[in-house]
């Protein structure tokens, strides 16, 4: 980690921590001749209800992959319940065999144009700072708010500031003085990135870049000349969302880093952002690396090349599934956990509560692989043949009823409708289908699920995946869960979704109104780069 070279040597571990390198000899050993030893990889930042599973079944489907850290952000949650939901991620993640940190949620709403089951203030946020397990302010979303010094939002920065801790970024395509302004509030890291010149503005300005690849945001490939010098000391990698199945058919931080030395990165290279940077720029001096006095977090490897992963360990226990199963488990309060249990308050949806209420309404268009939209004008109706569906997203944490409908270009559906009660962030209902009929229909039937996604056809249900935690979280184990994700992708793509757009996840981007250009909420359609309703 510190001289980009594979040494080859004993290690000596005592007391869960590294004791030294060289040559040794312990109370018990592990033959590993012929196997590479790295740090155990750090996720710089998740959002842990993103996977659909609870905490403790991400762990168990992760660590074989050799995460031993994550820095989670639960503003997902967050904007469901407000600080309970920041509370039960807490609980939910408390002694599990795997260190997870957090983020404190910064924009809850995430603008003013958001509707979220609640609302985290600056005194909120000030409770959370002393917890260790804080490592600082999440991504900072209301980039406007920065500059044009909104009072509660540069609060949360001094406050965070004066703990000492980190506030992470979210400024996509900003640029220029706007740019400087913005880092000068503190915010030292951004993981919206999707050029390399955008990215390398940012590193020269100093900010550290987290590199994602998600499930729908994928920018490894964009990103790759920041993984060597004079920026992969300043990059780090990251999944931000990435769905349960995904990580269990494809893994999770060893995906990333077997793609990125597939892509010709330097093994060195790649492992060190996947620990040792992440470790640096969240102050975690005690991991990433394996020297004496850092934690004996660490994953034995056939092949490092091939990320071939023979064994995990966690403060120098080998994570086994006996292990794993017995550690991963957490308490939840009562009355917390029936909170969460209670999130969706809509009435029965009809086909008219869909109809336009004006002649034309903007068609958004979709691109594959990545978060940003473009602006693709006006329809006045569905028209399968132009690949433009109707979408709406509709409140469902107070029954309120407003409901914001305009049009989707470029998502690929020819026959029924799809819903989800994930839809960012504020997370209320969005559904698209070819007609009025259909997303009514499955509208509906999210509501007799208690959340989560549906899709339909000719009036019925094709397939369902329950999220009754927060409308956000299966009560399913993992591999559970798996099932339920690939047959419900699968139906979806049957109904004609495009390779290159997850059904879902691309899918609940399209309500948050922070990622230009066009957003809909349920006040109707944001041009997010003028910050005005269109």
């Amino acid at each position: 980690m510190f001289t980009n070279q594979f040494l080859k040597a004993d290690i000596a571990i005592s007391d869960h921590v590294f004791a030294g390198i060289g040559s040794y000899e312990g109370i018990r050993e592990i033959d590993c001749t012929g196997l590479t030893v790295v740090p155990g990889f750090i996720d710089a930042h998740i959002h842990l209800e993103s996977t659909t599973v609870r905490p403790s079944e991400f762990v168990k489907a992760a660590i074989p992959h050799g995460t031993t850290t994550v820095i989670t952000d639960p503003h997902e949650i967050g904007n469901v319940l407000g600080t309970a939901g920041i509370d039960y991620m807490l609980q939910a993640t408390d002694s599990l065999p795997m260190d997870i940190f957090f983020m404190l949620p910064s924009c809850v709403p995430s603008c003013s144009f958001d509707e979220s089951g609640a609302v985290i203030t600056s005194e909120d946020i000030l409770q959370y700072l002393p917890n260790p397990r804080i490592l600082g302010l999440a991504e900072l979303m209301n980039v406007p708010g920065v500059l044009h010094c909104d009072e509660e939002t540069l609060q949360k920065t001094r406050l965070t500031l004066e703990h000492k801790k980190r506030i992470d970024g979210h400024a996509p395509n900003l640029s220029g003085a706007n740019l400087m302004a913005y880092i000068a509030s503190g915010v030292y890291s951004d993981h919206e990135c999707t050029t390399a010149e955008e990215a390398i503005e940012k590193i020269q300005a100093g900010q550290w870049i987290m590199i994602r690849e998600g499930t729908a945001s994928k920018n490894l490939h964009a990103l790759l000349p920041l993984c060597k010098e004079p920026y992969a000391s300043r990059s780090m990698f990251c999944t931000d969302d990435r769905h349960i199945h995904d990580i269990i058919n494809e893994g999770h931080m060893d995906y990333i880093i077997k793609t990125a030395i597939q892509h010709g990165v330097a093994p060195e290279t790649a492992y060190k952002m996947a620990s040792f940077c992440a470790a640096s720029y969240f102050g975690l001096s005690d991991r990433g690396a394996i020297a004496p006095g850092y934690l004996a977090d660490f994953v034995l490897l056939k092949d490092a090349s091939a990320v071939d992963i023979v064994a995990v360990y966690k403060s120098g226990e080998w994570m086994s599934e006996t292990v794993l199963t017995k550690k991963c488990t957490s308490a939840i309060d009562p009355t917390l956990d029936r909170l969460v249990h209670d999130t969706i308050h809509i009435s029965e949806v009809h086909p008219e509560d869909l109809l336009l209420k004006q002649p034309t309404a903007k068609v958004i268009g979709l691109l594959p692989e990545q978060l940003l939209t473009t602006d693709e004008g006006t329809a006045s109706k569905i028209d399968l043949e132009h690949d433009i569906l109707k979408v709406c997203v509709l409140e469902r944490h107070k029954n309120t009823g407003h409901l914001g409908v305009c049009f989707l270009k470029g998502y690929g559906l020819t026959s029924g409708a799809i819903a989800t009660t994930v839809a960012h962030d504020s997370h209320n209902i969005i559904a698209i289908g070819c007609s009025e009929e259909e997303i009514a229909f499955a509208i509906n039937a999210l509501h007799k699920e208690h959340g989560g996604m549906v899709v339909v056809r000719d009036g019925k249900l094709i397939s369902s995946y329950s999220l009754p935690i927060a409308g956000l979280i299966s009560d399913d184990d993992a591999f559970v869960a798996k099932q339920k994700l690939e047959q419900i992708h699968k139906d979806a793509y049957a109904l004609g979704v495009h390779p290159g757009i997850d059904p879902f996840m691309t899918l609940s981007f399209v309500s948050l109104p922070v990622i230009p250009s066009l957003k809909l909420t349920t006040h109707g359609v944001v041009d997010v780069e003028r910050f005005i309703l269109v």
